[in-house]
């Protein structure tokens, strides 16, 4: 009997970029170890964006306003409470994640 791999699985493995690549799950095991990236940019004093790595093989970015006194503390803040930035804004704030799929 086969078994079939997990579509998250599959992306991982196809990614070009080696450090990517290494970073997505592409096993349960590795699944159960894995912890995301998180990347910031500053747009304004009072202003973060801020992108996520998820565990399906996927990221996503938000925007928020923040009070500016502490932007790596105030990454969670974006990321739960921020706006989903549009694809095109966010692979061009962070293009280091080129290759990998844009969270729906």
């Amino acid at each position: 009997m086969q078994t079939l791999e997990h579509l998250a699985f599959e992306r991982a493995k196809a990614l070009e970029e080696p450090y990517l690549r290494a970073h997505f799950p592409k096993s349960i095991a590795e699944a159960r170890e894995f912890k995301p990236i998180v990347r910031s940019r500053v747009l304004g004093s009072h202003v973060l964006a801020v992108a996520q790595t998820r565990i399906e093989c996927a990221w996503a970015a938000y925007v928020d306003a923040v009070p500016g006194w502490n932007h790596q503390a105030e990454e969670q803040h974006v990321l739960q409470h921020g706006d989903k930035l549009q694809e095109s804004v966010a692979r061009a704030l962070f293009p280091n994640f080129e290759g990998v799929p844009y969270a729906d």
